[in-house]
C-alpha cells in the first residue's frame, strides 16, 4: 500500500500580478511546501506535480511559454519528481497520472493545490471515483471570489463550501498541521 502526493496547479498566474490572481495563494503554497517536504523525506518516489497548460488561448491564463504557466517557486519540482501536464480541471482526464499511480502501486493520494472550487474539486472527486483513498489538505489550497447573478461569494466562503462538500461524503480533509502530526 503506497501513498502519493498530487500537487495541482500551484502556478505563477495564481499569484500577485498573475493573470488569475487568487485570494492568499502564498499561504496555500507555503502549506503545500510543508507537505511536499514531508513527502520528500518519506515518499520521495511518489510526488506528482500537475501543471495546467491552456490548450485554448481564450482561457486567458496558463498560456504556453509564459511565466504564468510555470510552477511556482514554493513547490518547484526536483529533477526526479513527476510532472503531469493537463488541459482540463480534472488532473486525471487525458493525462498519464492514473497510469503512473498504478505503476507505483499507489492506493492512497494526498491532494494540495489550486483552485479549490475547480481543479481541486474535480481532481479529488476523480481520485475517489477511481478508487483511491483520498486526503485533501484544505489549507494547502487557495481559490478566489466568485459571483453569480450579481451576488459575490467571498473566496473564503467558496473554499469552505467546496471543502465541506468534499469532507461530508467524499474524502478525508485535514489541515497541514493535522496531516503532519498524524505522520510524525
Amino acid at each position: 500500500m503506497s501513498t502519493a502526493l498530487i500537487i495541482v496547479d500551484i502556478q505563477n498566474d495564481y499569484f500577485p500580478n498573475g493573470k488569475m490572481e487568487l485570494s492568499n495563494p502564498e499561504k496555500g503554497a507555503a502549506n503545500a511546501a510543508k507537505v511536499l517536504d514531508w513527502f520528500r523525506q518519506n515518499h520521495k518516489d511518489n510526488i506528482f506535480h500537475v501543471q495546467h497548460i491552456a490548450s485554448d488561448p481564450g482561457l486567458g491564463f496558463f498560456l504556453p511559454d509564459t511565466e504564468g504557466v510555470e510552477i511556482h517557486e514554493a513547490v518547484l519540482p526536483l529533477e526526479n519528481e513527476n510532472i503531469i501536464i493537463k488541459h482540463f480541471p480534472n488532473s486525471f482526464l487525458q493525462t498519464e497520472l492514473e497510469s503512473k499511480l498504478k505503476e507505483k502501486k499507489v492506493t492512497k493520494v494526498v491532494i494540495v493545490g489550486m483552485m479549490t472550487h475547480m481543479c481541486i474539486d474535480a481532481t479529488v472527486r476523480a481520485a475517489v471515483d477511481l478508487g483511491y483513498e483520498t486526503t485533501l489538505i484544505e489549507d494547502a489550497c487557495a481559490t478566489r471570489d466568485l459571483s453569480y447573478q450579481g451576488k459575490v461569494v467571498s473566496a473564503e466562503m467558496v473554499h469552505y463550501a467546496f471543502v465541506s462538500a468534499l469532507e461530508s461524503m467524499y474524502c478525508n480533509v485535514n489541515s497541514t498541521e493535522e496531516f503532519l502530526q498524524q505522520k510524525s
